[in-house]
């Protein structure tokens, strides 16, 4: 004799349908539980404000400054009183000054005009007579242009002579031309030195040259000794 199982004996058959269930039950639970919160019973709660902490703020000093018053109004004038001028006053007769047929002339003697002596700057080139350097004196039966060679000649060996190159140009390697404007004035000497060149010690040599020149016989324009100016460039270069 066989015995048969009976399927609603069967304990496993719908295990898999419990299992889900749980499954979503456990969730819900679990779900649950994170969700929940609880809050505190507090009924007295503080609804009054602090009115001593609004109105508790810095103020800012205001320095007033005063009006000073205003001055006093001026004081009165003094009367014053009018005297009555009673007093003759001669007239004073204008005579008229146009002359016709009588009026007399008078001879004028002959008026001398005085020579003003103007202090002119006659340009080197342009001079009657040119001045003459030291040394130049023979070249003055030659003629003006005769002079001019010898003294710019004289001048050349006078700048060779005295040259001497700055210390501090030469170590900072500065070299340049530098031109120097002069006045040989009336009495012989040298005067009004000027130079314009790239660096000032440059300059400054250059004029030191030029305050050892010599006393000149100066140059003449119709037989009054002048001014004239002279300009000449010093070159300073760097072998």
């Amino acid at each position: 004799m066989e015995l048969k199982k009976n399927p609603k004996a069967d304990v496993g058959r719908n295990s898999g349908l419990y299992f889900v269930a749980g499954l979503a039950l456990v969730m819900l639970i679990t779900w649950q539980a994170l969700e929940y919160k609880k809050y505190d019973d507090v009924t007295d709660y503080d609804l009054s404000q602090n009115i001593d902490d609004m109105l508790d703020e810095e103020v800012p000093m205001i320095e007033q400054i005063k009006t000073p018053p205003p001055p006093p109004p001026p004081a009165a004038p003094e009367i014053i009183e009018v005297v009555e001028d009673e007093a003759d006053v001669p007239e004073t007769v204008i005579k008229a000054t146009e002359a016709n047929e009588d009026t007399e002339v008078a001879e004028v003697a002959e008026i001398e005009v005085a020579e003003v002596e103007e202090d002119l700057d006659i340009p080197f080139s342009v001079i009657e007579d040119v001045p003459i350097f030291p040394g130049c004196e023979s070249e003055k039966s030659k003629g003006a242009n005769a002079l001019r060679e010898c003294f710019q000649k004289m001048m050349f060996k006078h700048i060779n002579k005295n040259f001497r190159y700055p210390e501090i140009s030469q170590e900072m390697g500065v070299q340049g031309k530098v031109n120097v404007m002069f006045v040989i004035q009336k009495d012989g000497s040298i005067g009004s030195v000027r130079m314009r060149g790239p660096d000032k010690n440059l300059e400054a040599e250059a004029a030191r040259i030029i305050g050892k020149l010599p006393k000149m016989t100066p140059g003449k324009q119709r037989g009054r000794a002048v001014r004239v100016p002279f300009s000449i460039p010093i070159t300073f270069k760097l072998q």
